[in-house]
This record gives structure tokens, sequence and C-alpha cells, in this order.
């Protein structure tokens, strides 16, 4: 099954909608434990803010088959310019909005690099596209 949600930049009103409601699919389908369910919608929710705050806007998508979830996080413009830099715990390029609504802490790349079990990022001057892959495992004990 493939779902996508639309992902509007500088709205942080609806930001976390996408992650939202791929949480309560995950629930639905009595599949998964729970640790296994906030890792992945906490990697979730942390790339959808990163769309909102950094971009002019995009989408995610997720695949589930068996016991693998897969995350696509597309959007457009300006892309990261140095990714290394900006997987650096507290490194942040976010604006004074996201700082006001309390984001841009810049633990956004690093946060989902530690929840998921693969992460991969490609960037360009015309967007981003973020991939997360999940197998449950121990840590989801």
């Amino acid at each position: 099954m493939v779902k996508e949600h639309q992902i509007i930049a500088g709205n942080f009103e609806l930001a976390g909608r996408a992650s939202s409601d791929l949480k309560r699919y995950l629930k639905s389908l009595n599949s998964y434990p729970r640790p296994f369910i906030s890792r992945v919608c906490s990697a979730s929710y942390e790339a959808e803010i990163n769309v909102v705050i950094h971009s002019v806007g995009g989408y995610m998508t997720y695949e589930i088959n068996d016991n693998q979830i897969e995350l696509d996080f597309y959007d457009d413009g300006p892309g990261i310019l140095d990714i290394e830099q900006a997987m650096l715990k507290g490194f942040s390029t976010a604006n004074q909005i996201a700082h006001i609504n309390g984001f841009g802490a810049g633990m956004g790349l690093n946060n989902m690099y530690e929840l998921s079990n693969k992460l991969t990022i490609h960037s360009s001057h015309r967007g981003t596209h973020i991939k997360m892959f999940f197998e449950v495992g121990e840590r989801d004990a």
C-alpha cells in the first residue's frame, strides 16, 4: 500500500498532519509494536517539519510491506547546501519564524538518522528527497 500527503510550506498549523495519519493507520493494523510505531512517526514528523520550515512545499509518501516501512519526503528548493554539515547536532538554517514556533533546534536530520534503519538524502538547488527505511527489530521490543 502506498499513500501520499501534501505538505504546505510555512504552515505550522497543519504541520504533523501526514505523520499523524500514518500513526493512526499503523495503529489500526494491530501488526506493529508501539515502540516501532513511535520510532517511525517521530522520524516522519521530523522530516515533515523540515519540509514546512525549509522548502516551498512538498509531499510525503509511505509504503508498507510486511515488516518494512519506507517513507519518502520530496520538497521543492532550495535544497541542502552541505548535507554533512546539516547532519551535525545543533546545526540549523531555520528562520526566525520557525524558532518562534518552537522549531529549528538543528536536530531533525540527526534524529531521522538515529530513528531509521537506513536514511538517504539527495539534494540540489531544485529540492530534496529524503528516504527512510524502518524494520521491526530488537529496539522495538
